[in-house]
């Protein structure tokens, strides 16, 4: 006894730390989850790696494993940032890093929370699925708060060149994310059931079929959604031209840079009128301007109506021109106007997702706090209302202006309202050679093989391109490069299942996220009970 007290009242060292490889045991598993976070990054966009979110949601599955919910929440912090930071530097591109480093750390604790639930269904049978379903419901609730959701991270964005695309023709970007976390979580699985029949000899026949179901089933529903994939003109087609007017060099003060900008767009469309004259190129039936393209209410400035104008009667087939509207009661809107070469200015799209941050500013006077570039937005924008379709020289064009393109519903009652062929003007020139033009164009990829829609994405300065149904790129610019695309595109009005059904596949895999969670909470209480 005399010797036990002297063992305890005398100074203890510290006991060697565990070690794995030279690292130190405790910190594998946060080395893991920071490099977790780093490969669903670099599954995205420019790079052609869509295939490395499996191992990354592998890696985190092994992670997040039987984890108590406060280790979940700091080791799935770790992973979304390792995630969102580099993903979203973009966003810091000309305002500093304070709005970028907020905005990722806002995303990472979406993507932690997430994993407190990932970590908790992971106990239950069939685990990887309930895993899946939890990690959609995490991207559902980021698509829609704060301030209307930024589904900018959402897996399915990063796979356009994956063979996991077909599945968006189904049932959507919900179901393409669900079907991609439920491999790389079943992955996980299968290695984990592989080891332990390895060092135990047992294998449970029920788990394994669960472990090689998660992986197989949806790689074999990817295949089975290729017949969705149609690239087929059902009403015939249209030659369609995307005019990248590009911006001018920085150093010019801000008026002088909206008519210098509205000056590129109308000039290169005169240009496409010469080559379409001199038999260089064929005849457009109608032109497409990106967003911004002129910043000069063409309404209240006679100058920039005169080049529009001008540039319209020139080429000879209606124009929609991106510009900002001051309306009769003081609001700005980012409007589209259709302009025929005849008539003038007809029907107008005004933007209906404004961006937080960027064309209004919430909680201005505490967001001040943390950045005066928040003044920068003098005024800020009012969202429209009404569904976006054109008719333009007889095809029933959808209009989705930039940011709305990662809105499910945005883009989607556009096709229900008729649209035969997707629009997305952009202008990605405050974000100068980042990856943001890159992943914006992936979506649109996404969004033309979910609609079976061809899809146009005229850009002031980025990367604008023409999208078959089917996500491939038939023509694109390079960037801060002045240019015109002309291309014929198929024009279709069947309507997927993604279409048709509508938000549906999220709910159901949302009820399953939630039904799994109470099964997994339930499952804790009588755990503690019987204890």
């Amino acid at each position: 006894m005399s010797t036990t007290i002297a063992q305890v009242g005398e100074p203890q060292s510290p006991a060697p730390a565990s070690r794995t490889g030279g690292l130190p045991k405790r910190l594998v598993r946060p080395g893991a989850a920071v490099l977790s976070g780093a490969m669903l990054y670099l599954s995205f966009p420019p790079r052609p790696l869509w295939w490395l979110v499996l191992p990354g949601f592998a890696l985190l599955g092994w992670v997040l494993f039987e984890r108590r919910a406060r280790a979940a929440f700091g080791l799935g912090l770790l992973a979304g940032l390792g995630f969102m930071l580099p993903l979203l530097h973009w966003t810091g591109e000309e305002v500093g890093p304070v709005p970028w480093l907020a905005l990722a750390a806002a995303e990472a604790l979406f993507v932690a929370v997430g994993c407190i639930g990932i970590s908790a269904v992971s106990r239950l049978p069939g685990g990887p699925l309930w895993a899946a379903a939890v990690w959609t419901l995490d991207e559902a609730v980021r698509a829609r708060v704060p301030f209307g959701g930024f589904p900018w991270g959402k897996i399915a964005f990063g796979q356009a060149d994956s063979v996991f695309l077909p599945l968006a023709a189904l049932g959507g970007t919900p179901l393409l994310s669900f079907a991609v976390v439920l491999c790389g979580f079943g992955l996980f699985e299968a290695v984990r059931r592989f080891t332990h029949y390895r060092s135990a000899g047992e294998l449970r026949r029920g788990a394994a079929a669960v472990a090689a179901a998660a992986v197989l089933v949806p790689v074999a529903a990817a295949f089975a959604s290729l017949p969705l994939v149609d690239d087929s003109a059902e009403d015939g087609t249209a030659t369609v031209a995307a005019i990248q007017g590009n911006v001018p060099r920085l150093g010019l003060d801000f008026n002088a840079q909206r008519r210098a900008v509205l000056d590129n767009h109308a000039k290169r469309t005169e240009q496409l009128a010469r080559d379409v004259k001199a038999g260089k190129v064929p005849q457009p039936d109608f032109v497409l301007w990106p967003e911004n393209s002129s910043d000069l209410d063409p309404y209240r400035n006679a100058d920039a109506r005169i080049v529009i104008d001008d540039a319209v009667k020139a080429i000879g087939v209606p124009t929609v021109v991106g510009t900002v509207v001051e309306t009769d009661a003081g609001a700005l809107r980012n409007t589209l106007i259709q302009w025929d070469p005849d008539k003038g200015p007809l029907a107008t799209y005004d933007k209906r997702r404004i961006q937080p941050f960027g064309e209004y500013i919430p909680m201005r006077s505490f967001a001040r706090l943390f950045s005066s570039d928040v003044d920068r937005v003098r005024q800020d924008f009012s969202p429209g209302k009404k569904v976006g379709v054109f008719d333009l020289a007889g095809t029933y064009t959808g209009l989705v202006t930039c940011y709305e393109a990662a809105f499910d519903g945005a883009v989607r009652d556009t096709v229900e309202h008729g649209a035969q062929l997707i629009a997305v003007p952009s202008n990605n020139a405050t974000f100068g050679r980042s990856e943001m033009t890159y992943q914006q164009l992936a979506m649109s990829r996404v969004r033309a093989v979910e609609h079976s829609r061809a899809v146009v994405v005229p850009v002031t300065s980025g990367v604008s391109a023409i999208i078959r149904p089917d996500g491939t790129v038939a023509e694109k610019t390079k960037m801060f490069t002045p240019d015109a695309l002309v291309d014929e595109v198929p024009l279709r009005s069947s309507l997927t299942p993604a279409t048709r059904m509508g938000p549906l596949p999220e709910g159901i895999l949302v009820l399953l996220a939630l039904g799994a969670l109470g099964w997994a909470g339930a499952r804790a209480v009588r755990a503690r009970r019987a204890g």
